[in-house]
């Protein structure tokens, strides 16, 4: 008997994965990073959900069917699906997570990536206080209509996001807030979580109720919490880790001589920015903040200070995302550095700062080594213009609290698409919204965005669109900094890891060769 079990033990195929920062939550609707997606869509299942590429397959629902106009989606869900408690999944529970997202007493930061949805944004800002107004209906316990407010060209992909999981009505009624602990959570993805360790891991296992649960070749996966890149390449090379989610960039060279084939370096729908506090001067002055941006030598930053290529970004939204073309660019992207830095001191100087009144701020950042290394350059870059700037590290749960409560003068932050679409990131600059995290507001923009999303034609919607970016990157919104590449480490005894745009690559893909 003993020695069965110890043959079984060694052959349990579990995956190790160094996450990065600390989850905040396993409620879908309370996250907001990459490293807990990386865990929700592990253990929750949407009605739609992404293959090894990132395309949109069917997960919860078989099938769907679109009316003529473009607005209401019929989803059948397939037959037997289950919780991990062997209780049924339902177009209500369905019905009741949405509902609960867009329901303003549960303050989701996320709910707003649903206003496509008929009723979600005014009953989301309390204009109406009815959430049978929501225009997610069940139409028996296997059929789900959704009705968009307009036709929205990327609904079938913002259905992949974790704000669309179901959640299990049952649980969460009996056990309201504590729905989500371990001993309590039920889930209907492919696998479930078993143990959550705050500051160190959480682990899953098969799920056992999940339809295609005979299919998976992992068991089970160990999410592991750590934000520094140099220990977590240390534990790979040990063999305690199968998949890195980052490294540190100046290790690029010598992993790929050394490790050869495993560092995964890809493009990917993503850009890194600064956000500036814009409501507190000197930062709410427009000269300030495009001084700051122009003294940014974007060029250098990609190749040399983080040596895996990443390209310098002079728009907001990525080139290369969907339904858009090419996108807006701020004005000055093309002069020679020193004209840039010249203007810039102008600007300063036209403002009331130089090297006799110098500018003095905090730039803050999350914990890593990458994040530090940007920022002592940026820092380094800002300083012939007679700008002090103090360097400020939290761990990421932590950063990015402040960032949303908008304690902060300037900021790192980055944004990988949710969906493919321009509207994801020209959302981020909306008045009100969550993410706004530098609380840049103008009227006319949210005006144009409104506009945009309104609009069938794709090539006006994208006109309109464009008309908003320009009129940001005038303003100096934000800072972009450069697009993201996706940085994994990946053993070679993992098969099935396929890079793509949106670096999402679900546990149930893969396999472990022994």
């Amino acid at each position: 008997m003993v020695g069965s079990l110890l043959a079984f033990s060694a052959h349990a195929a579990t995956l190790n994965i160094h996450n990065g920062g600390d989850p905040t939550s396993l409620d879908p609707q309370k996250l907001s990073g990459d490293w807990e997606n990386r865990i929700a869509g592990d253990i929750f299942e949407g009605l739609v959900t992404e293959d090894a590429k990132d395309n949109p397959v069917p997960g919860q629902a078989e099938s769907w069917t679109i009316s003529p106009d473009g607005k209401v989606y019929t989803f059948k869900l397939r037959d037997g699906i289950k919780w991990s408690d062997g209780q049924p999944v339902t177009a209500g529970d369905f019905v009741f997570a949405f509902q609960r997202l867009i329901d303003p007493k549960n303050a989701a930061d996320y709910a707003y990536l649903q206003f496509t949805i008929k009723n979600a944004e005014k009953i989301n800002k309390g204009e109406i206080t009815d959430l049978n107004e929501l225009g997610v209906k069940a139409i028996d316990d296997k059929t789900l209509e959704i009705t968009l407010e307009n036709p929205t060209p990327y609904f079938i992909n913002a259905l992949m996001h974790y704000t669309a999981y179901p959640l299990p009505k049952h649980v969460v009624e009996a056990k309201g807030q504590d729905w989500v602990k371990i001993g309590n959570i039920v889930t209907n993805g492919p696998y479930k979580p078993v143990e959550w360790v705050p500051g160190s891991h959480v682990t899953t296992v098969k799920n056992d109720q999940w339809y295609g649960a005979k299919d998976l070749k992992i068991d089970g996966a160990k999410f592991f919490v750590l934000e520094d890149q140099e220990a977590a390449l240390k534990r790979y090379r040990a063999g305690e880790f199968d998949i890195l989610t980052d490294f540190p960039t100046d290790q690029y060279e010598w992993m790929k001589k050394n490790l050869p084939g495993q560092a995964h370096v890809a493009p990917f729908s993503g850009l890194y920015y600064y956000v500036i506090n814009s409501t507190k001067p000197p930062f709410s002055d427009k000269r300030v903040r495009q001084a700051l941006s122009m003294a940014i030598n974007r060029e250098v930053i990609g190749p040399q200070i983080l040596g895996t290529g990443e390209l310098p970004a002079y728009s907001w939204v990525p080139p290369g995302t969907a339904n858009y073309g090419d996108p807006a660019y701020v004005s000055w992207k093309d002069l020679p550095y020193k004209d840039k830095v010249e203007e810039a001191k102008k600007l300063l100087k036209e403002a009331g700062f130089g090297p006799d009144h110098p500018l003095t701020t905090e730039l803050k950042y999350n914990t890593n080594d990458n994040h530090k290394r940007i920022a002592v350059a940026i820092a380094s870059m800002w300083k012939p213009l007679g700008v002090n700037v103090e360097l400020v590290n939290a761990e990421t749960k932590v950063h990015y609290d402040q960032l949303q409560r908008g304690e902060v003068q300037i900021g790192r932050a980055g944004w990988l698409a949710d969906y493919n679409d321009p509207d994801n990131f020209l959302n981020l600059l909306v008045t009100g919204v969550q993410m706004n995290y530098g609380r840049w507001s103008n009227a006319d923009y949210d005006k144009l965005i409104k506009e945009g999303n309104a609009q069938t034609d794709l090539t006006k919607r994208a006109e309109i669109f464009k008309k908003a970016e320009q009129l940001a990157l005038d303003d100096s919104a934000a800072l972009p900094i450069y697009y993201y590449v996706s940085k994994n480490v990946v053993s070679p005894k993992i098969e099935g890891f396929v890079d793509n745009v949106q670096d999402i690559h679900r546990t149930r893909w893969l396999s472990i060769k022994e």
